[in-house]
């Protein structure tokens, strides 16, 4: 495990509905129960070791944390307690005037979810301040799309169900 990440909503979603002692009826990707535990193991392993969490000084990556689950979900009792424990690290994020992150012109043209921007910028302003920015993810596919053109901004993935997500992302590849 690296010593930071930003870990994007879809890793916190997917693990609180896999979490095995309070799974939660949620709209998880993927559905697999086995991939879901997968990704709770991870995040699971998140919490209890010495990673650090990035996250940004406007809130707006919580915010979208937040507007995604309820607090009772593993996924924001996971951010709880790296907050309690004073494992997370806040980064500057510059947000345009549509309130998303401002990306390098040579990103700018590549990230087209407007609302993964802002995790973009807080992984750049990661490897600016801490010498690391990265991004863990789970059921966003897009990820492996923009993954040589982010390693160009020092902006490492670590997909965490690696095999599906290549695979998913292949397949909206062929369409």
């Amino acid at each position: 495990m690296r010593e930071r990440y930003v870990v994007d909503t879809n890793v916190l979603i997917a693990a609180s509905a896999g979490s095995p002692t309070d799974p939660k009826e949620i709209d998880a990707t993927p559905d697999d129960k086995d991939l879901l535990l997968q990704v709770w193991s991870w995040l699971n392993s998140f919490s209890e070791g010495d990673a650090r969490m990035v996250l940004d000084s406007e809130s707006k990556i919580y915010d979208e944390y937040s507007n995604k689950l309820s607090y009772n979900d593993y996924g924001i009792q996971v951010i709880m307690h790296k907050w309690s424990t004073a494992a997370v690290d806040v980064v500057l994020v510059d947000y345009d005037s549509d309130g998303h992150g401002v990306l390098p012109m040579a990103l700018e043209k590549v990230i087209h979810d407007r609302a993964d921007r802002k995790m973009v910028a807080a992984a750049i302003c990661s490897h600016a301040e801490f010498g690391e920015g990265c991004v863990a993810f789970a059921g966003d596919t897009d990820w492996h799309g923009w993954e040589v053109d982010l390693l160009a901004h020092n902006v490492i993935l670590e997909p965490l169900i690696e095999d599906w997500s290549r695979a998913r992302y292949m397949e909206k590849q062929q369409r």
